[in-house]
């Protein structure tokens, strides 16, 4: 289409509606999601936006719906090792519903959170979500937004707020279920700090699972230490020290699994020939690298995150939920309990 003087015209709402047969306002309706449309006239008013290459004016979109279009992502975790798949996951669902995002990182510093929250709330999004580097419930946002909150990771300690989490519950049984089936019976657990949920929140899962076999933790109990190699390292020892016979090690995260391995093949024990090995989080970098490539549970970060980013647009939408929501795990299998590479 061209203007009187030859320049491109743009295309506007009434070209889209003339292509439809219908009327600009449905057209706007359909656009916008707004009122109550039978499904074959929005679709009718979307391919033609499509034909025609159309694009609302974002500024008119929000004063027609009262909404910006933008969603904040608060992370606690400046590392990102945990937080930045979720972010990832929650972007790409945010995106596919045309939301802008705006990412912000408060380095666990209560000051910078409450700054971040001022920031985001005088630019008027529409929802949040929060997330951070461990499962540990938090805290409610000090400074309370008129707008939807999704705690992602680390759920709110508020039962009326929405929280989508790991369900490390089950990624545990994952783990002790397959080294049950592969014939092991003698399965020690080796964790991160007793205080830490993750560590209880595994270890416990795990002790329930050999208790419905009529087994107990090889050593009968599990090993409380950090979240590192050099704790895996010495773990072994103990382990080995305690239940010579021990066959398999069920770890609390693929750095403590990674330490262990080193030690069993230092004593001279085979994985996963005479001890079968497994962690947790299937950090890429660890269970590759780990000697033999590490089986280890999968959190799903990424899809999380997009239940999260799912989660938060219904409740911008007016379809809240309150609760935790819990994603499941999955096995990831490779050779260090004798499984063939591949995913469970």
């Amino acid at each position: 289409m061209a203007a009187s003087d030859g320049r491109p015209r743009r295309t506007t709402i009434h070209d889209v509606a003339a292509l439809a047969g219908v009327s600009p306002g449905t057209a706007s309706k359909a656009l916008n999601g707004r009122g109550r449309l039978r499904d074959d006239t929005r679709e009718r008013v979307l391919d033609a936006a499509r034909k025609l290459n159309f694009h609302p004016n974002e500024l008119a979109r929000g004063l027609l719906s009262g909404r910006t279009f933008t969603v904040g992502l608060i992370t606690t975790d400046s590392i990102g090792r945990f937080s930045l798949p979720v972010l990832l996951g929650a972007e790409d669902a945010l995106g596919a519903g045309e939301m802008a995002v705006f990412l912000c990182d408060t380095r666990g510093d209560a000051i910078r959170e409450r700054h971040h929250i001022r920031a985001l709330a005088s630019r008027r999004i529409d929802g949040l979500i929060v997330t951070g580097r461990r499962t540990d419930p938090r805290p409610p946002l000090a400074d309370r937004l008129q707008v939807p909150v999704v705690y992602a990771m680390a759920p709110s300690t508020d039962p009326a707020d929405m929280s989508v989490v790991p369900d490390e519950t089950g990624g545990a049984v994952l783990a002790i279920d397959h080294l049950l089936a592969t014939g092991r019976r003698r399965i020690a657990h080796v964790t991160g700090p007793a205080h830490h949920h993750s560590a209880q929140a595994r270890a416990e899962a795990a002790r329930g699972a050999l208790a419905a076999a009529g087994l107990d933790f090889a050593g009968g109990r599990a090993l409380y230490g950090e979240w590192s190699e050099q704790w895996g390292r010495q773990a072994a020892h103990i382990v080995l020290r305690a239940e010579p016979g021990c066959d398999a090690v069920f770890c609390g995260n693929d750095q403590i699994a990674r330490g262990v391995a080193d030690s069993l093949r230092e004593a001279g024990r085979r994985v996963p020939q005479d001890v079968a090995l497994i962690g947790f989080d299937n950090w890429d970098a660890m269970a590759t690298a780990c000697r033999p490539p590490l089986t280890t549970v999968d959190m799903q970060l990424g899809e999380l995150g997009k239940a999260a980013a799912a989660r938060l647009l219904e409740a911008i939408e007016g379809r809240a939920r309150a609760g935790v929501q819990a994603r499941p795990c999955r096995l990831v299998l490779r050779d260090s309990t004798g499984a063939p590479e591949g995913d469970g």
